[in-house]
Parts: C-alpha cells; sequence; structure tokens
C-alpha cells in the first residue's frame, strides 16, 4: 500500500477538479489567530490557517495538521462555521484555482500560545476582533469574518 506521502500530490494551479480545503478560525483570550500567506492565491495577504485535505485524511485531522504545520498551535476542532468557494480565473478566463473551503472554529488545547510560523507562511500572529478589521486580507477570509458578525473593510 502506497504511503500517504508517497502520493501523487494535486496540482494547485490550473486544476483538473476542485481541491478541497480546511480552515480553523483559532479563537484564545479575545484573540483570533492570523497567518499572513507565502503562496498564491493570496500571497501576503492575512487569512486563517489551513490548507488541503489529504487522500484518506479526516477533516477534523486535516484542520488540527494544517493550524500545527502553519502556526505550532495544537488545536482542538470546535463547530463548523461555512464552507466558502474561491474560484479564480486567469486574463484568459480559465480557471486558474478553484477550492472548495471548508472552515471550523478552534481553540488551543494548552494555555501556551507561542507562534512557531512554518516556511508556509510569511508570518503568524494574534489579533483582536478590532485589529483585523484594516489588514489586507483574503477575499475568503473577509467573506468568513462577516459571516461570524466581524466587520472588515
Amino acid at each position: 500500500m502506497m504511503r500517504r506521502d508517497e502520493m501523487r500530490r494535486p496540482k494547485r494551479v490550473y486544476p483538473e477538479t476542485p481541491l478541497v480545503g480546511v480552515g480553523a478560525v483559532v479563537c484564545a483570550d479575545g484573540k483570533i489567530l492570523l497567518i499572513r500567506r507565502a503562496n498564491e492565491p493570496g500571497k501576503g495577504l492575512w487569512s486563517i490557517p489551513g490548507g488541503l485535505v489529504e487522500v484518506g485524511e479526516r477533516i477534523v485531522d486535516a484542520v488540527k495538521r494544517e493550524v500545527e504545520e502553519e502556526t505550532g498551535i495544537k488545536v482542538e476542532v470546535g463547530r463548523l462555521i461555512d464552507v466558502v468557494e474561491n474560484i479564480i480565473f486567469d486574463g484568459d478566463g480559465r480557471v486558474k484555482f478553484h477550492y472548495i473551503l471548508i472552515d471550523f472554529e478552534a481553540k488551543p488545547v494548552s494555555e501556551k500560545l507561542e507562534i512557531k510560523p512554518s516556511p508556509e507562511v510569511l508570518e503568524a500572529r494574534w489579533f483582536t476582533p478590532e485589529e483585523i478589521k484594516n489588514l489586507p486580507m483574503t477575499q475568503t477570509a473577509k467573506i468568513l469574518f462577516k459571516k461570524m458578525g466581524i466587520e472588515v473593510y
């Protein structure tokens, strides 16, 4: 049987099928954990931690893995917040990116909230809801926060 790390990785740019991703709104002490993306789509913009679900991986396990990989924070996954489509076209009208994102609430399993960002992210920080309002963030993060009642611009 093939190990998970030996399986063919899906093509992210100009994909053959939509890719399934997960994200987590991680809250602790009145603050929200955000990452600044190192890769497209949304390179340089703030977003929630997350990434692609691997073949054979349960969604909740993918959330835990992605948050820990990107920030060093171990989380307990809470309720489903939303499912968001992110379809980005190139200048010729072709689908360049197509993600189906499943976003959850999450909270750290430890009181230790020290962030250890991975090379997958440019930066990771805790923000108050007020601080989030004017951050340059991905369109999907804006949609998610608005649905949660957090105004962003």
